[in-house]
C-alpha cells in the first residue's frame, strides 16, 4: 500500500538567456519563492481523484490528466491501478511564462517516483518528455530549476550550475498586460534567423554576452554590481527589441515601470508579452508595488 507524500514544485523568470538557449547559449534563470505547486498524495481504495486549491489550481483541470496519460505512456502504467487523491495547490497561472506547466511535471514526476515508477536519476528528462507536450521541444529550462529550486546557470544538453548572488538585487516581476504566447515567439526569431541569418546569430551573441555580464555582476559586491546588472538586463531588452518582441503593451509597462523609477527593464520569458522583470535601486513607490512581485 503506498504511502502518502508531497512535494513542492517553484514557478521561474528568467533574467537573461532566453531564446538563444534553444540554440545552446547559456541562460541564467530563478526561481520565484512567492509562486509555487504544491502536491499532496493521499491514498485511498478509490479510483484516482484530483483536489485542487489555490489561485490558480482550477486552471490545471485541464493540463494534468492530458500530462498523466502520456506519464502513464512512458512507463506502462495502467490508470485503473492508481487509487487515492491528488490534491494539487497552485499560485502560479497558467500560460503566463513563469513556468506552471514545468512545475506541474516536476510534481507530478516527483509523485510517481514515491510511487516507485520512476527513478530520481531520470527526474529531469523524464519531466521534460512530459513539458514537451506543452511546449513541442522543450529547453529543459523550466524543468530544472522547477526541481533545484535555486539559481542556475542553464545550457541546454549541458551544464546545470547553481547561481548564488552575492548581494540582494530588488528586482520584481509583473505582468505586461497582455498574455505571451510562446509558440508564436519561439517561431518569430526562428523566422528571423532562417530570414536574415546573421542578424539572428549577431543577436544570438549579444544575448550571451548579457548572461556573462549578468553573471559578473551578481558575483561583484553590490555598488560595483548594480551597474553591471543594470547593462546586462538592458542588453537582454535590446535583443527582445531587435527580435520585435517588445511592441504595444509590454513596450507599454515597460514605460510605465521606468516611469515609477526602474532602473533596468526587460521582458522576461518568450516576450511579445507575459512578465517582465524591472531592477530598482531603491524601494518602488506603493503604486509601483501594487503591480510588482518580489523575485
Amino acid at each position: 500500500m503506498s504511502t502518502s507524500f508531497q512535494c513542492t514544485a517553484y514557478g521561474k523568470w528568467i533574467l537573461v538567456g532566453e531564446h538563444s538557449v534553444i540554440r545552446g547559449y547559456p541562460s541564467l534563470v530563478f526561481p520565484i519563492p512567492s509562486r509555487t505547486l504544491e502536491l499532496k498524495y493521499t491514498p485511498g481504495d478509490h479510483p484516482l481523484s484530483l483536489d485542487l486549491h489555490g489561485d490558480h489550481g482550477q486552471e490545471l483541470q485541464l493540463l494534468i490528466w492530458g500530462v498523466l496519460e502520456r506519464a502513464f505512456q512512458l512507463k506502462g502504467i495502467s490508470r485503473q491501478n492508481l487509487t487515492g487523491t491528488l490534491h494539487l495547490d497552485s499560485s502560479l497561472p497558467v500560460g503566463a511564462g513563469m513556468g506552471a506547466s514545468a512545475a506541474l511535471c516536476v510534481a507530478l514526476t516527483r509523485w510517481l517516483g514515491h510511487l516507485g515508477f520512476v527513478q530520481e536519476s531520470e527526474y529531469f528528462d523524464f519531466a521534460r518528455n512530459l513539458e514537451d507536450l506543452f511546449h513541442g521541444e522543450s529547453s529543459g529550462i523550466d524543468i530544472a530549476v522547477a526541481l533545484s529550486g535555486e539559481g542556475l546557470r542553464f545550457v541546454r544538453n549541458g551544464e546545470r550550475k547553481q547561481i548564488t548572488p552575492k548581494w540582494k538585487p530588488r528586482w520584481y516581476i509583473s505582468y505586461s498586460g497582455k498574455r505571451g504566447v510562446t509558440v508564436d515567439a519561439v517561431n518569430k526569431v526562428k523566422d528571423l534567423l532562417a530570414k536574415q541569418p546573421p542578424v539572428g546569430q549577431q543577436i544570438d551573441m549579444n544575448m550571451a554576452k548579457a548572461v556573462e555580464t549578468a553573471q559578473q555582476a551578481l558575483a561583484m559586491d553590490e555598488e560595483q554590481g548594480r551597474k553591471f546588472l543594470v547593462e546586462a538586463i538592458e542588453m537582454g531588452a535590446d535583443c527582445f527589441d531587435k527580435w520585435g518582441l517588445n511592441d504595444g503593451a509590454p513596450a507599454n509597462h515597460i514605460a510605465w515601470l521606468r516611469s515609477q523609477g526602474a532602473i533596468a527593464v526587460k521582458p522576461t520569458g518568450s516576450g511579445g508579452g507575459g512578465y517582465v522583470i524591472s531592477l530598482w535601486d531603491k524601494e518602488p513607490s506603493e503604486e509601483a508595488l501594487k503591480e510588482l512581485i518580489p523575485c
